[in-house]
């Protein structure tokens, strides 16, 4: 790793998912705020009815795990891990090098995390036509069910699995944000497995991307994702702090993205800062030759 990544990503560690961790008004110090129960009302042209679903009936093949719990157990329950944090091998955390192209990922965190929808900032994503992947939580997908359909309906959106309980991703229980991790290697397999099987029954096929909750993970856990046919997506530009940003801080951060990144964000905030803040910072983006992507248009 590089002096200057080192840099980065001791910067993000502080801020990087407070939003995950049950973020407090910055102006209230109350609970998390919710967004509003009910679906977009704007639509791009062509994009499906407020009402459509995106539920097709998968094939038995579609819903079978490649791999079992009791053959991950086998397989790693007694490995010991060797890193702790944003790196592990096999985790992306950039697009390939040589383009100008972004990927812009929101989180959506669910439980404790907020259950909240950011409604300007997808409206916003549909009118520029801005491609995205959407991480979902198990609990914030259960929290919004026609949101879900409507967002999973559209192919600017990719959905993406974001965690069955949004836990870190940990073989020996270690915490991030005071959030406990996951404790042993058929915990993990649960965080992953359960939201990818949600998945996989609302959408017809499994999720190409996975993030953890708080995006910390450990090797041994990294390679289990790898295991369940899924890529341990990161990070490498901080966008919003958690959802604790002001809309300049979004603003200045995002802007300043380079090509290749990969920017983490959050869609369950509606009271932070991300939507204005992105809303600021696409059209510099675009002005300077930047194109938007999803995950799966850039990575094979």
């Amino acid at each position: 790793m590089t002096t200057g990544r080192r840099a980065v990503l001791a910067a993000m560690a502080s801020s990087v998912l407070a939003g995950c961790a049950g973020r407090k008004s910055a102006t209230s110090g109350g609970t998390p705020t919710s967004g509003p129960p009910g679906a977009p009302t704007s639509a791009p042209p062509g994009a499906p009815a407020p009402n459509a679903t995106a539920t097709p009936t998968p094939t038995p093949s579609a819903t079978t795990p490649t791999v079992t719990r009791a053959e991950i157990v086998a397989r790693y329950g007694h490995a010991m891990p060797h890193t702790w944090g944003f790196e592990a091998p096999g985790v992306v955390h950039a697009l390939p090098k040589g383009k100008r192209e972004i990927a812009l990922t929101f989180d959506a965190c669910g439980g404790p995390g907020g259950s909240g929808y950011d409604k300007a900032l997808i409206d916003f994503l549909r009118r520029r036509e801005v491609p995205a992947t959407l991480f979902l939580n198990s609990r914030w997908i259960d929290a919004n069910p026609a949101l879900f359909r409507r967002l999973a309906a559209e192919p600017l959106f990719e959905i993406a699995n974001h965690g069955t309980r949004h836990r870190p991703l940990s073989v020996t229980g270690r915490s991030a944000y005071g959030i406990p991790g996951t404790r042993d290697a058929g915990e993990v397999y649960d965080e992953i497995a359960g939201n990818r099987a949600e998945l996989t029954r609302l959408l017809g096929s499994p999720p190409r991307f996975f993030r953890s909750g708080t995006a910390y993970c450990d090797d041994v856990a990294a390679r289990i994702v790898t295991d369940l046919g899924e890529r341990f997506a990161s990070f490498s530009v901080n966008g919003d702090g958690g959802a604790t940003f002001t809309p300049e801080q979004v603003r200045t951060t995002v802007a300043s993205a380079p090509g290749g990144s990969i920017v983490i964000c959050h869609m369950n905030h509606p009271e932070g800062g991300t939507a204005p803040g992105i809303a600021a910072a696409v059209p510099r983006l675009l002005a300077s030759g930047h194109t938007f992507v999803r995950l799966s248009d850039a990575l094979d």
